[in-house]
């Protein structure tokens, strides 16, 4: 039987075969959870369809989460399907290309409040809706990166953007743990996504993260995917409040040496 078996779970964010949504609605699958997935913009919608026909989702909702009318009506609608929700998945984060390819101190006023409303306020936004129609037990998450706390080159106004988002779940986690309900980050090491694809240098980061991580390797979105699986699960009862690393380790490494220029 898998890990979660009879568990309703909604995934906020996919956009194609190459989101870390993605990933995580693969592995959903494998363990037995019913799937609904919620997707930005008509534009989206024609490849994410065809996913859902693969996970044999019927479920299937666009959300514009900067409208509170189009998340309370997502929310009846889910309610009408599922009736009580037990996993809700964030994987929703947006700045404009303008503002993660000039320096941070450029960051237009409209910039920020963008990047602000789509990527932080919407994981807020979206656990105050669904809060009435979540089972106690159940497991919130949203997907961070190590940009929220060191200097990314380029991320700019996103990873001030995770910041908030990691800061936002710890404050949700004390809210909603009376009701046993937790909150929790993935912070995943680099992939090629449609969202990495705005940020300039990604290349060469992406080869750097391998380089220097103590795994030597990059991390997969079936990686993401294993590990939202544990936080969705009964086996992550009592983790709440925190920021789990799928990083091959990067996260721990203070001075950055490449082997060959190491006395090893």
């Amino acid at each position: 039987m898998g890990l979660l078996e009879g568990k309703n779970a909604l995934i906020f964010g996919l956009a194609n075969e190459r989101s870390i949504a993605w990933g995580i609605t693969q592995a959903f699958k494998r363990e037995g959870a019913n799937l609904g997935i919620s997707y930005a913009g008509e534009m989206l919608e024609r490849r994410v369809k065809p996913l859902a026909e693969k996970v044999d989702c019927k479920w299937v909702e666009e959300c514009d989460v900067t409208k509170d009318e189009h998340i309370a009506a997502t929310v009846e609608k889910a309610a009408q399907h599922f009736g009580k929700i037990d996993v809700l998945v964030h994987s929703i984060a947006y700045a404009g290309r303008e503002e993660l390819s000039k320096p941070y101190h450029e960051t237009s006023r409209e910039g920020f409040k963008v990047a602000m409303d789509i990527s932080v306020f919407s994981l807020v936004a979206l656990t105050n809706a669904f809060l009435p129609i979540l089972n106690p037990g159940a497991s919130i998450m949203c997907l961070t990166y190590y940009g929220s706390v060191k200097v990314a080159p380029h991320y700019n106004v996103m990873g001030v953007a995770k910041a908030a988002l990691e800061s936002s779940t710890r404050y949700l986690a004390y809210d909603l743990g009376p009701q046993k309900i937790r909150v929790n980050a993935i912070s995943a090491g680099p992939i090629r996504t449609l969202a990495a694809a705005g940020v300039g240098g990604f290349r060469d980061m992406y080869k750097h993260f391998a380089d220097m991580a103590p795994m030597r390797e990059n991390v997969t979105i079936e990686d993401v995917g294993n590990s939202a699986v544990f936080l969705a699960s009964d086996l992550s009862t009592h983790i709440t409040g925190e920021v789990l690393y799928v990083d091959s380790g990067f996260n721990t490494i203070g001075v950055q040496m490449s082997e060959k220029n190491s006395d090893q």
